[in-house]
């Protein structure tokens, strides 16, 4: 089956600046730089991200868990800011520990608030943004204890509210607004639980409140004003939207040192909506854009070939498969909370642990004109699978004994070691972050496929991708919509200088090329783009 016919699929109605990513040179793509030391990305953003054509940084906070006794409790998860927070020992420092705030302050196991600022200078040096994980649901859980036992020394009492270093007080919660008996979400179809009640014990802000407004606006000010291009902003699903409108409003304008006069901070919303509840992603549209969970749980379960799914289903994505409209979804493969069987999408999730499915989901996401693209960056950890549970999904960073996460060791072929994955340094990934700046705002054109798992694509006339998911070789001619010329497949290897290092692919004068994917190659897949023709 092949359509003729180029399918526009370009960013509509972007009138809030916020939607705005403010990415430049170009280029498309954030890479969560997941549990990275501030130092460390400072240096990934002169010595690779730039050179690679990477437009953002995703600070290494995400939408984590809390301890995986809470995990049958919510839908949701505790996200946090690059603030303060407690300091778990019990188990020894697991991952999610930063996702217990007891401040604003700007110190954490990933660095000094000296090093946050040199890190966000030395990116923006070199045209990557930075964009700040902002936790202004929740402070930690009543569990978390009194003293000083957090990550700069603040004073905090969670069983009375009290976080001094804010400050917040018990009247700055919302307690008295939930009607549940445990004071905790019970019921998702209840969206004044979902908002007004604890997710998995966490303090639950009051935002109809002026101060926590004030004390988040100008959290997030002091961020801005250092320079960060922008905000992933957790939980939004347990915050009103007109709440959030009333603290997005109050934001600066971004660092006219780095950004143009009047440019404002891009908002992305974590709204976890597969349907079926009463509260969607749709109420915050207008804000910003919303991260797109069954973006992931949907690709993974194609390209696993579940219930008969098949890659030839894919052809018009967005549209069959009742996602997001494009211009609102920020999208993603993974992230660190699903990748660990946490949040939407279960097993169906793709990740690290199973390469050659993952590249081939990346390559499709990255090639496929749907939504803005955020690359996962990882590390291992000692999975123990035990009744369908990982034991040991909490584990933190690589670190050494004092707790003290290890600097990212990269290996002399360019890769990671030492137990950072750095997904975003495999080849075929950093190659296609290259080609989706390449074939930025180019129509989907000249769609071929087999009826199965076998599809082909092309941006216009600026690249072309191939994908084999069959357990049979594909063997075809096709119109790439390229022009004629000698190309370097940027999966197998890249153009460098006159030659290609992997494999070369002939488009004739007529935009026709034979290709030709075994099912058992390493990497089923194809692409090329204008910029690799020699």
């Amino acid at each position: 089956m092949k359509a003729k016919v180029c399918l526009l699929a370009v960013a509509l109605g972007l009138g809030l600046a916020q939607h705005h990513c403010q990415m430049k040179h170009g280029r498309t793509s954030i890479v969560h730089l997941f549990e990275w030391r501030w130092a460390d990305v400072a240096k990934e953003c002169e010595q690779y991200l730039a050179p690679n054509g990477f437009g953002g940084v995703q600070g290494h906070t995400g939408a984590g868990a809390y301890p995986s006794i809470h995990l049958a409790k919510g839908r949701n998860t505790p996200w946090t800011l690059d603030s303060e927070n407690m300091v778990v020992t019990k188990p020894w420092r697991p991952w999610w520990e930063r996702y217990q705030p007891v401040s604003h302050n700007m110190c954490s196991r990933s660095g000094t608030e000296q090093e946050l600022r040199d890190m966000i200078s030395r990116c923006n040096a070199v045209g990557v943004n930075i964009y700040v994980d902002a936790v202004i649901n929740h402070m930690c859980s009543c569990e978390g204890g009194v003293g000083r036992h957090s990550t700069c020394g603040s004073y905090f009492n969670a069983s009375k509210e009290e976080f001094p270093s804010v400050p917040f007080s018990a009247k700055d919660f919302n307690d008295r607004k939930c009607k549940t008996q445990s004071g905790n979400i019970e019921n998702y179809q209840d969206k004044y639980q979902v908002r007004d009640c604890r997710l998995v014990g966490l303090l639950d802000l009051n935002h109809r409140r002026e101060h926590v407004r004030e004390k988040v606006a100008e959290y997030m000010n002091a961020l801005i004003d250092m320079g960060v291009a922008g905000f992933r902003v957790d939980a939004c699903k347990h915050m009103w939207p007109e709440d959030l409108h009333v603290i997005y409003s109050r934001l600066h304008n971004l660092n006219s040192t780095w950004f143009p006069a009047g440019s404002k901070p891009f908002i992305y919303q974590e709204v976890i909506d597969l349907g079926g509840e009463p509260i969607t992603a749709g109420e915050y549209y207008e804000m910003g854009r919303v991260t797109e969970f069954k973006y992931g749980a949907r690709l993974g379960t194609v390209i696993r070939k579940w219930n008969g799914e098949k890659l030839s289903d894919l052809k018009n994505w967005s549209d069959d498969w009742d996602l997001m409209p494009s211009d609102k979804a920020l999208v993603f493969v993974d992230n660190h909370d699903n990748q660990r069987g946490h949040g939407a999408g279960g097993r169906s999730i793709l990740t690290f642990w199973e390469p050659r499915l993952y590249r081939l989901a990346m390559g499709f996401m990255l090639a496929y004109p749907y939504g803005m693209t955020r690359v996962m960056s990882s590390y291992r950890w000692n999975r123990q699978i035990i009744g369908g549970k990982d034991q040991n999904d909490w584990m933190g960073p690589p670190s050494f004994p004092d707790g003290s996460t290890k600097p990212v060791h990269i290996t002399p072929d360019g890769g990671c070691g030492d137990g950072w994955v750095c997904e975003h340094r495999w080849p075929q990934i950093r190659n296609m972050v290259i080609f989706r700046n390449v074939v930025n705002g180019q129509p989907l054109c000249n769609w071929w496929d087999n009826g199965s798992n076998q599809i082909a694509f092309g941006r216009g006339n600026h690249g072309f991708i191939v994908i084999n998911n069959d357990d049979w070789t594909l063997d075809e001619t096709l119109d790439t919509g390229l022009a004629s010329g000698m190309y370097c497949d940027v999966i197998s290897g890249q153009k460098v200088g006159g030659r290609c290092t992997g494999k070369q692919v002939t488009v004739g004068a007529d935009g026709k090329a034979h290709f030709k994917i075994g099912c058992s190659d390493h990497d089923p897949l194809v692409a090329i783009h204008r910029n690799s023709k020699l």
